[in-house]
């Protein structure tokens, strides 16, 4: 334990005890002392016990992501934009639930063993009552935005820390989420985060009324703002009513503006103002926005006025019941429960904007899930582009993605190319490997994704695109990011939502996959025992393989033993990504495999689980060349 916090624990604890105040801690705001007071009276934690951050496992993380998943993809952007604001200065982002679990985090993995150490990181458990005086759990208690610094923490072993907090609230004024930015360690005083509290503010604000204008989407939505020039683009106040005119949801500064500490929801528009709910159709349309001022009632505050009316509901078809999951997703599955979860989430997100990351082993399905989703929603109808980030030469991936004008390039199209980008436009962009995108490409694709335009190789003017972006790796992005070579902020831009798709060996479906692929041929009982028995390191492709190759040799007759191909093994040997975990010493042990495979690459690659475009990559960054009495195919 060191000096400083031996004088913290002992501050603390003089602050806490019952009341008597040190002179060393009356530099602490009234609110950190109330948190101390708390910790030790109401949450019965000791100061002189130290402990480092509870982290929860990936399976209760899970159950509290589940049980606000909807809210997380609303926030994302929200975090995305904040953290483009703070990126370089240390900050990490994170937002936690109203129990003060972080669900979404976006910092540097490079740092990850350090933040995650200190609890800066997915799954950390920041109530006040687990963790003492901190951003979050203070922020939760007290339900304002607030700055905790250095020793303001109540456990010596966060006193390194500085934590900015700013509460989310929900459309009926209770506690959502609450936003974090935070570092590692400060230099300057506790006044030096004043920046960083009013940018958390902002954004908390902002994610807020993104989550409200989707609450309500289907009812009268008002804003109300003190100034006429602000009332479209940042209201101050938000309303939303039912046909009746009743007030069914609200943001947190009309709950304190025009109720107090009084229920919002449930109460009359006309009641409120002086103005008839019957009169805001018209009152809207037939006056110019400064002069759309509505007076509170009794004359208290003249506000200005916007209004958008419910958009008219379609009948539901007579005798159709509602579809929970489209049929291309449900037709992926044949009844594999953790499978059908990811369609299920999928199926929420088959029309919403945001990024889709698919993960998953070679041959796991990963196209077809993103076809499956494209298929499913409103973009059906455009087109769905695939590329394959492995298999586009280094030097064409460029052109190939963004386009190319004439001439703009030895070797260029006479009449230019419009590139696989542009011709995703108004449908779906499908990035398969994408962990194998050169690093400058890197840059541009998240250009591409921030700004919805290209640039095509030789032009100086964009070409705006409209796109729905899936990528797929069976590689783990994050071991790229820590090894520097894959972007974070493209990471944490495509990871808007991540499906995993589960290993074909872990399936519970696949006796009934057999029958599907089968396509009502007969198998023997031994032949069904053998393949149920078989890992499929090579997954669904694999399966169809054998079982088409099985048929062709059987004829007309059932399948036999005998029809069947040579199996791998029945023993499944994990597939070991060369780009994942060869990040330091990775030219040695890719050596090694080669000459394991005496030098044929294409086995070296397929031993690998990686396309043998990018074991080439791999070798010329390495400056790996096969010997020339070896063949390298």
């Amino acid at each position: 334990m060191h000096s400083a916090q031996r004088e913290h624990i002992a501050t603390v604890m003089q602050v806490a005890d019952l009341g008597v105040q040190a002179q060393a801690a009356l530099r602490h705001e009234q609110v950190i002392r109330d948190s101390w007071h708390r910790c030790v009276h109401e949450h019965q934690l000791d100061p002189t016990r130290m402990q480092e951050a509870v982290i929860l496992p990936q399976g209760q993380l899970r159950e509290h992501q589940d049980q606000m998943e909807a809210f997380i993809h609303i926030a994302r952007r929200g975090l995305e934009t904040l953290y483009q604001q703070v990126a370089g200065l240390g900050y990490v982002v994170l937002l936690t639930d109203a129990r003060g679990v972080t669900v979404d985090f976006i910092g540097d993995l490079q740092m990850e063993p350090g933040l995650r150490k200190a609890g800066l990181y997915l799954g950390a458990d920041w109530s006040e009552q687990h963790a003492g005086t901190c951003g979050v759990g203070t922020c939760i208690s007290t339900g304002e935005a607030l700055t905790v610094h250095l020793d303001d923490h109540f456990d010596a072993t966060h006193i390194p820390l500085t934590c900015t907090t700013s509460p989310v609230y929900d459309a009926r004024g209770e506690l959502a989420a609450v936003l974090d930015i935070s570092a590692l360690s400060a230099a300057g005083p506790k006044g030096s985060q004043g920046l960083a509290l009013q940018l958390v503010k902002l954004y908390a604000q902002q994610i807020e009324s993104a989550a409200f204008l989707q609450r309500h989407r289907q009812d009268w939505v008002l804003r109300l703002s003190a100034a006429p020039q602000f009332v479209d683009v940042n209201p101050e106040y938000l309303l939303a009513l039912d046909s009746a005119g009743r007030v069914v949801g609200h943001n947190r500064r009309a709950q304190q503006a025009l109720q107090g500490t009084r229920p919002l929801v449930g109460q009359m528009f006309d009641a409120l103002f002086e103005v008839r709910f019957e009169q805001i159709g018209r009152f809207v349309m037939a006056q110019p926005s400064d002069q759309r001022a509505v007076m509170r009632s009794g004359g208290r505050e003249l506000l200005f006025l916007s209004a958008t009316p419910p958009p008219p509901r379609p009948a539901a078809p007579r005798g159709q019941p509602e579809r929970p999951v489209p049929a291309p997703l449900a037709a992926l599955s044949a009844g594999d429960p953790a499978l059908d979860r990811q369609i299920e989430r999928a199926a929420k997100l088959v029309n919403s904007p945001v990024n889709l990351l698919i993960t998953g082993e070679t041959g796991s399905g990963k196209e077809y899930f993103a076809k499956a989703v494209h298929a499913s929603g409103e973009r059906r109808t455009r087109p769905f582009v695939a590329v394959n980030c492995a298999a586009i030469p280094e030097s064409l991936i460029e052109s190939e993605l963004f386009g190319h004008l004439p001439g703009s390039f030895s070797g260029a199209a006479p009449r230019g190319k419009r590139g696989l980008i542009p011709e995703a436009d108004g449908g779906t962009l499908f990035l398969d490997e994408i962990g194998d995108m050169p690093l400058p490409l890197q840059a541009r694709l998240l250009r591409v994704l921030s700004e919805r335009e290209v640039l095509p190789v030789g032009a100086t003017r964009p070409v705006p695109v409209n796109i729905r972006v899936i990528a797929a790796t069976h590689a783990p992005l994050e071991t790229l990011v820590r090894a520097g070579r894959f972007r974070d902020d493209l990471y944490y831009r495509l990871n808007g939502a991540h499906i995993a798709l589960p290993p074909l060996r872990e399936r519970s479906d696949l006796p009934a996959l057999l029958t599907r692929f089968l396509h009502g041929r007969t198998l023997l009982p031994e032949v069904r025992a053998r393949l149920l028995a078989y890992a499929w390191p090579g997954n669904l492709r694999e399966l169809k393989n054998v079982l088409d190759c099985a048929a062709s040799v059987a004829g007309d007759g059932p399948i036999s033993l005998q029809d069947l191909p040579e199996l791998a093994s029945v023993a499944h040997v994990p597939l070991r990504p060369v780009e994942a975990h060869l990040p330091n010493q990775g030219d040695d042990a890719l050596l090694q495999e080669l000459r394991a495979a005496q030098w044929n690459v294409s086995l070296a690659a397929r031993r690998l689980g990686v396309a043998r475009m990018t074991l080439y990559r791999r070798m010329k960054r390495a400056g790996i060349v096969a010997p020339n009495h070896q063949g390298s195919e």
